[in-house]
Order: structure tokens, then sequence, then C-alpha cells
């Protein structure tokens, strides 16, 4: 098992003056110390409970391509970009670039969406649940295109290019897909026809079990081996405080088929969390 940040409180000691400088130093030592990916969130606006709506939130792709810039082997990615954010052929050719500039480290994490008030907010039209599921499908398959030999028209119920052109394509030919969400009906269906990866959210060990059971299922269903899917989660708890202690539980979701965790980000002091993580559970982790 391997660990990741999730980037996703922009608060810093020291304010808003503080955000270039706090980023890259967590970036580089991380990168340094040995986690495997760095993630932003895709939201305009703060969400609950991580803190208000006016608390600082950078665009992710640009600060994501700023990390690309001081670091040299963390993989990088949004966790996750709702499609209705961006026209999925700038979308795609906005990752892509991210890919490029970065040397092949960058990874195309999706979702359906869920934010309205920051959709309301900055004039950006909110489609019903149904039809961001049906953007979604659209999102992938157009990215899937755009990545493949054929640059011809992609005609979809929502959306209409006439021509996928994306040059230069992603270093490694395509980029990994990773859906997130734990939707049982749609999202996790969505993952076993789509994606390389999921994420779910640790809400227990028995629920991480019967999410990866019902992607199984999905997985029989479209004729895919469930091992095709690398099975990711975002973690409880600060691994620093207690090394021992995230081991253990971890130890129970590694034994489930979990290979990665992300953790989010403390509010101060973050470069000597990093190194904490690095010395203390990063080695121990990769043992499960």
């Amino acid at each position: 098992m391997d660990i990741g940040i999730h980037f996703s409180d922009f608060t810093l000691e020291g304010g808003d003056a503080a955000i270039p400088t706090g980023l890259a130093e967590l970036a580089k030592t991380a990168d340094e110390v040995g986690f495997e990916r760095l993630t932003v969130m895709d939201h305009w606006f703060q969400i609950d409970p991580i803190g208000p709506v006016t608390d600082p939130m950078l665009e992710a792709y640009t600060a994501l391509g700023y990390v690309a810039g001081v670091t040299e082997r963390l993989k990088l990615g949004t966790l996750v970009t709702g499609i209705t954010y961006r026209h999925p052929g700038l979308l795609v050719k906005t990752a892509t670039t991210l890919d490029v500039l970065s040397r092949g480290r960058a990874l195309f994490g999706v979702g359906a969406a869920w934010f309205e008030r920051e959709h309301v907010g900055l004039g950006v039209p909110y489609p019903p649940l149904a039809e961001r599921f049906e953007r979604l499908e659209e999102t992938i398959r157009i990215a899937r295109q755009m990545w493949s030999d054929d640059e011809g028209p992609f005609i979809g119920k929502h959306y209409r290019l006439e021509e996928t052109i994306c040059r230069p394509r992603p270093v490694r030919g395509r980029m990994p897909i990773l859906i997130g969400g734990s939707g049982e009906r749609k999202t996790l269906r969505l993952v076993a026809e789509y994606a390389d990866e999921c994420n779910l959210f640790a809400a227990d060990v028995d629920t991480v079990r019967h999410k990866i059971d019902v992607l199984k299922a999905h997985c029989e269903d479209v004729g895919r081996d469930p091992a095709e899917v690398r099975v990711t989660m975002i973690a409880r708890g600060d691994p620093a405080k207690d090394p021992a202690g995230f081991i253990d539980r971890m130890r129970d979701y590694a034994a489930l088929g979990v290979t990665q965790v992300q953790v989010r980000d403390p509010r101060g002091g973050m470069t000597e969390w990093a190194r904490a993580v690095g010395r203390d559970v990063i080695p121990r982790l990769a043992e499960l």
C-alpha cells in the first residue's frame, strides 16, 4: 500500500500570500520522502465541513501545473473534476497538457459534480443528477477518443465535437482514468466499464468491503477482471500523530485490496508533517 496527499485547504498560516511557498514546499517534501501522489479538489468555492465558502480556493489545473514544475516524481491529479466545470474537449486538453508538462505524471480524475452553490454562484449550468451522469460517461468516452487514433467527430446526446484532435497526446498514450464516488448503481458501474482507478470514502471497513463487492459484480457483468481496477480511498485520521494506530487501521483495508490511501493536508507545519509521515508511516505501509 502507498499513500498520497489530498490538498484541500488553502487557508495557510501567513494568509493568501503564503499559499505559493506553502504549496511548493509541501509538494517538494512529499516528492522527496516517498508520497505516491498529490491531488487537489476541483472546486471554485471551499466546501463544508472543511471551511466556509469564502475560504481560499485555487483553480485546480493551474495549481497542479505549478506543483508539476517543482516536483519530479509525484503523480498529480484532481480528486475529482466535476464534469460540469469545463466543456469535455477543453477538460481533456487541459489534463493532457498537465500530463505532457509533468512528463507523464498526471491522472484524469472525474466525477458527476455535486456542489450546486458554486455553480449558481458563478453562473454555471447545473443539470439534474441523471443528466450529470450521462455527461460524465460522454466525457470519459470523449477522453478515450481524443487519446486514440480517431480524430473524427464525437456525436453524443449532450456533446458534439467535430474534430477530436489532441496533440501532443499523453506521454503514455493515454492517461489513467479515476472515477470518484461510491454510488453503487451508476458510479461503480462506470468504474467497471471505463476506469483504471476508483476512489472510495473510508467510512468503515465493512462499508469499503461492500463497495468492493459491488464493483466486482459490475466488473463481472461487463466482462472485466476486477484486478484491472485499482482501489484507492480517502482515509480518516492523521498518520503523523499516531503512526502505529494508522498502520493498524490500514491493514484491514489492504487485506480487502485497497492499494492506496490519501490523507488530507494538515493546517500547519506541513513540511514537518510530510517528513514525519515519510519517516514513520510510508515504509510500514509499503509492507502491507
